[in-house]
Formats: structure tokens, C-alpha cells, sequence
């Protein structure tokens, strides 16, 4: 019976070791399952192709579904519903709308189809075969699967990850919806465009299982609960400094809500929380907080300082003139606790100034 020897290297041996069997099985999976989707690519292809050349009819796909499966009965995924999801994936990524799209992301390969149409083919490989058929049967806005495929490569979205994002309608919020900041103004144009991709029109804070008035302590609490969601919400590059960060200023102390740091932009990132609607000192507030940062916590290669204030409700003209005369960068943005209410009952329901309308009317009137 061997004697146990103590090694006071070997816990961090074994650790590294552990670390690099986990990344070794990572990267094993991945291009296992870039050459799937890549396989599946070439079968869409291949009966498009036919289709288009031969006029071979929908029938095929049921007859090359049987006979794929009687070549490979131990082998899934060649169901008639999935040969007809791998047309479908290749259909849809070759397209015009989606390459013009794509002309964006692979910036330089526009004048060149043959090698835009691959950079597309390998760029779709990265995203699992799961996030495909979610995407593939609710997501039709070139634009926006663009953006769902570029987000699930670069956050590694896990399927629920990526299911919630959609219906959040994250594209919409990070994309289409007007947002209100002055970046343009108080940045470079390079960083402004950043800047404005870092913030949202609105967040999504349902999550956060909040449906009664709260006080902003108690929404920052639930935040820093779930802070893990809450940073998924933000977006990538968000790192998490802390919340009531201190800044003295003289013989007076101030705190900022929550403090990130954004590894892209390289910058500092300031939340304050308010419960109620955007006031114009608000952003008052917010212009000094920028300042004290800039002034005692900034790095030297550090980029200006960003603000967010996050309210309930916000009307856009005011927040615009509120931040005319501020020098440094400031978003504004929305938060919601709760789903909205569906398109299809839109003007249907009555609004909250009309519910109280009505009970005002229902009151007995004083004599």
C-alpha cells in the first residue's frame, strides 16, 4: 500500500489540468457542431439546387428523408420535418435581404458574393443546431436574425437564453427604437456609435418579479439579487463594480446607484434608478456624478465616463432639452416590471387615464 505524499504544487496542477480538459471538451463540442450545421447547410443546398436545375417537386424530400434513414438508422436528425428546416436554413441565410445584412458584418466582401456567401456559411455554423430551429420558425426580419445569430456567437446564448431575448424583443429595444442621450454630442463620432449600441431604448426588468410599488432601494436590492440577469439584460461587456459607489467631494459624500465598467468601450457606466417619471434635474444630477468620476475614478486610458438613468417613464422632448446643455454623455431609457400587453389587445382594453375617468364618474357626488 503506497504511502499518500502531500505535493503543495499539486492543487494548482490538478486545477490547471481540470481547466484544460473543460476547454478541451468545449472546443471538442463546437466544431462537432459547426460540422453539423455545416452538413445540414450542404443537404439544404444540394436540394435546392436540385429543385431549381431538375424540377424535382416537394416529393423528394420525403423520399431522400426515408432513404437517409434506412442508410443511417442510428443516426437523428434526418426526419422529413428537419431536411425540410435544413432548406429552409439555407434558403434564408442566402437570400438577398439577409446577404445585404451580412454586407455590414463581413464589411469589405461586398463586392465579392462567392466569399460574402461563405463568410455567411461559416458565420451561421457558429450558432447550434436548436437556436436554428427556434429562429427559423419565429424570427423573419432579416435584420433581426442578424442580430439574434451575431449575439448568440458573442454571449454564447443558451437556448432559453436566446428564447427570452426574442420575446423581450430585444432587437427592437437594442436597434429599431428611438433612443434619447446626447452622445452624438458629447463624443467622438466612433465612440458615439458604440455608445449608442451599448444602450438600450427600454430594459426589460420582469425578471425581477416585481408587481407592486416599490422604492428605488428596493428595485436596486432586487437588481443586485439578480444580477446575473440583470447584466444579460445590459448586454455584453458590462462588468459590475458596485452599487452605492462612493464619491467624496470635499467634506460631502455622494453615492451612484450602480457603477459598471464596459470592457469595449472602456469606460465607466453609472446607473441611477428612478421609480417614477424623468425629471429635468435628474439629468443634472447624473452631469455631476460624470464629472466626480472622470475627476478621481477614470484610468488614464480610460474613455469619458457614461451615464444611464433608468425611470419608469419618460417623455422624449423633455429629456432631450434636459440634456442640451450637458457636456458629458447621458442615456435615458425605460424599464419595464411587467410583459407588455399583446399587439392584438391594443385598443381594446381601456388605458389607466380612462380607467380612472371612469371611477371618478362612478363616485357619488357630493351635495
Amino acid at each position: 500500500m503506497s504511502r499518500s505524499i502531500s505535493y503543495p504544487e499539486y492543487p494548482a496542477f490538478l486545477a490547471e489540468v481540470k481547466a484544460r480538459i473543460q476547454h478541451a471538451r468545449l472546443s471538442a463540442g463546437r466544431a462537432v457542431n459547426q460540422e453539423l450545421i455545416l452538413l445540414y447547410w450542404d443537404i439544404g443546398q444540394g436540394i435546392v439546387e436540385k429543385q431549381r436545375n431538375t424540377g424535382w417537386g416537394d416529393a423528394v424530400v420525403e423520399r431522400l428523408a426515408s432513404d437517409l434513414r434506412a442508410a443511417f438508422p442510428d443516426v437523428r436528425g434526418f426526419s422529413a420535418a428537419n431536411l425540410w428546416r435544413m432548406k429552409q436554413l439555407y434558403t434564408v441565410h442566402t437570400a438577398p435581404e439577409f446577404l445585404a445584412q451580412a454586407v455590414r458584418e463581413f464589411s469589405g466582401l461586398e463586392a465579392n458574393a462567392e466569399k460574402l456567401a461563405q463568410a455567411v456559411r461559416e458565420f451561421v455554423a457558429v450558432v447550434p443546431w436548436g437556436h436554428h430551429v427556434y429562429m427559423l420558425g419565429r424570427v423573419s426580419d432579416p435584420a433581426a436574425r442578424l442580430y439574434y445569430l451575431r449575439a448568440t456567437a458573442q454571449f454564447g446564448w443558451s437556448r432559453n437564453v436566446l428564447l427570452n431575448q426574442i420575446k423581450a424583443e430585444a432587437y427592437e429595444r437594442a436597434v429599431v427604437e428611438k433612443k434619447t442621450h446626447n452622445f452624438e454630442r458629447a463624443l467622438p463620432e466612433h465612440l458615439a456609435e458604440q455608445a449608442d449600441e451599448m444602450l438600450k431604448s427600454r430594459y426589460n426588468l420582469e425578471f425581477l418579479g416585481i408587481h407592486r410599488e416599490v422604492k428605488e432601494r428596493d428595485l436596486e436590492d432586487r437588481m443586485i439579487a439578480h444580477l446575473q440577469r440583470f447584466i444579460l439584460e445590459l448586454g455584453y461587456g458590462f462588468c459590475f463594480i458596485g452599487r452605492q459607489y462612493r464619491l467624496a467631494l470635499g467634506r460631502k459624500e455622494y453615492f451612484v446607484d450602480l457603477l459598471f465598467y464596459h470592457r469595449f468601450l472602456k469606460a465607466l457606466v453609472a446607473f441611477d434608478l428612478k421609480v417614477g417619471s424623468f425629471e429635468p434635474e435628474h439629468a443634472g444630477k447624473m452631469d455631476f456624478y460624470l464629472n466626480l468620476l472622470n475627476d478621481k475614478e477614470r484610468g488614464p486610458e480610460d474613455q469619458p465616463s457614461i451615464g444611464i438613468i433608468l425611470c419608469a417613464e419618460k417623455d422624449d422632448i423633455e429629456v432631450e432639452f434636459s440634456l442640451k446643455t450637458k457636456s458629458n454623455p447621458i442615456g435615458v431609457a425605460e424599464y419595464q416590471l411587467q410583459t407588455k400587453l399583446p399587439a392584438e389587445f391594443k385598443g381594446r382594453l381601456p388605458t389607466r387615464r380612462q380607467l380612472a375617468e371612469a371611477v371618478r364618474g362612478a363616485l357619488p357626488k357630493e351635495k
